[in-house]
């Protein structure tokens, strides 16, 4: 879906005039993502891997949202095609976006809490 993403931005987008508040908002975005990634440090990876015996991280933006990756790229995916003025673009993927997340999230979940599990038992 991502690289569906941006091959459509550079299809759709190419010779776009740009929307600098847009822009700028998508720059804040990036901000976020390097708070998330610093955060998360060696752990941050697009796959779910639960290292056993250590909890979750809390601290950063994991402080005020669960899954902050996930809102940056839900935030990115509406943000850049309106900055290339594409609405239709941004609908259409921040949709489909969506429904990868109704997927992905629960899964993380689940494995969080089972690691969670393993660590209140006291089990590596």
């Amino acid at each position: 879906m991502h690289a569906a993403w941006l091959i459509s931005l550079w299809v759709l987008g190419h010779g776009q005039s740009v929307s600098i508040n847009a822009l700028l908002i998508y720059i804040v975005l990036q901000g976020f993502r390097f708070w998330v990634m610093w955060t998360l440090g060696s752990r941050w990876t697009t796959r779910i891997i639960v290292l056993p015996g250590q909890s979750p991280v809390t601290a950063g933006p994991y402080r005020f949202l669960s899954h902050p990756n996930y809102a940056v790229v839900a935030g990115e995916i509406a943000v850049l095609p309106l900055a290339l003025g594409l609405p239709l673009l941004a609908t259409v993927f921040t949709i489909l976006n969506a429904a990868v997340l109704a997927i992905r999230i629960p899964a993380e979940n689940r494995a969080l809490a089972v690691s969670r599990e393993a660590i209140v038992r006291g089990a590596p």
